[in-house]
């Protein structure tokens, strides 16, 4: 099975998504900060045999709009909110690996009543972070831009299946290989997480959950450890041998988890349920 381009505009801003069909309940999945929707590939591709499964450039990133001028967590989680609505998805389960996870969760804590269930992938509520930006701006300025092949992109962002699923979200002009974003606009997206906790939210979430983390992914584990206290009824799995981009490293494992838990969440849940097996 292939998937088809499909655009849905929100105040001006264009945001590009991999619609890749299938027969049963809706699958939204968002990639996290400097990613792009094809990261999903793999585990969409499978998923698509019984779900209706769509993936999201998230505005700044991929294809969508480069330079939007409000980056904000509400943005984003209005942006989650018109692809709902103008591709049809009732009801999905949002999936969502790290900035991704934190997107979805907001959705979720905001709009309890438009999604099923939730999954999140190597991301948290966490804390303020006041050193994020400087963080992410130093690695992003320590990519060698243009690569001077794909090849070249894939070993300097890890090689193996991590560098392939980066390199994927590159673009070739000028004879180089080029991120397919703003630099500041990475930066800027985090604005928020810099300075405030997210935990508010995520206790405010309704809906069936489920974490899955790698087993050297970037989650400290206090924060899994305050995330499980705060919502003991949220389901957590832990993958060996990954890291942060487990959903690049081990799809096939992936999946497997993401069936079991939308087998039990194929019934629409009723506001304010909180049962895992709803």
């Amino acid at each position: 099975m292939t998937w088809s381009e499909r655009i849905v505009v929100r105040d001006g801003v264009r945001l590009s998504c991999r619609d890749w069909g299938g027969p049963g309940p809706s699958v939204l999945l968002l990639h996290g900060l400097a990613g792009h929707a094809g990261e999903w590939d793999a585990v969409a591709q499978q998923l698509s045999r019984r779900y209706r499964v769509v993936a999201v450039d998230q505005r700044g990133h991929g294809s969508s709009e480069r330079l939007p001028s409000d980056l904000s967590r509400a943005a984003y989680v209005a942006d989650v909110v018109a692809v709902l609505d103008q591709l049809d998805l009732h009801h999905p389960v949002l999936v969502g690996q790290s900035m991704g996870g934190n997107t979805a969760m907001l959705t979720a804590a905001a709009h309890p009543e438009r999604v099923r269930a939730l999954v999140l992938v190597e991301a948290a509520p966490g804390g303020p972070h006041p050193t994020v930006g400087a963080e992410i701006g130093g690695w992003l300025d320590s990519w060698p831009t243009p690569f001077p092949s794909r090849e070249a992109a894939v070993r300097f962002l890890g090689g193996g299946p991590v560098g392939e699923g980066w390199a994927a979200g590159l673009e070739e002009r000028g004879g180089g290989w080029w991120p397919r974003f703003d630099r500041d606009v990475m930066v800027n997206s985090l604005s928020e997480n810099a300075h405030r906790s997210f935990r508010d939210e995520w206790a405010a979430v309704m809906c069936p959950t489920l974490a899955v983390l790698g087993q050297s992914g970037i989650i400290p584990s206090q924060d899994a450890h305050d995330m499980l206290r705060q919502r003991p009824d949220t389901l957590a799995a832990s993958i060996p041998g990954t890291g942060h981009d487990l959903h690049l490293q081990q799809p096939e494992v992936l999946h497997h988890l993401l069936s079991e838990f939308l087998d039990g969440c194929a019934e629409p849940v009723a506001s304010g349920c909180r049962h895992p097996d709803c």
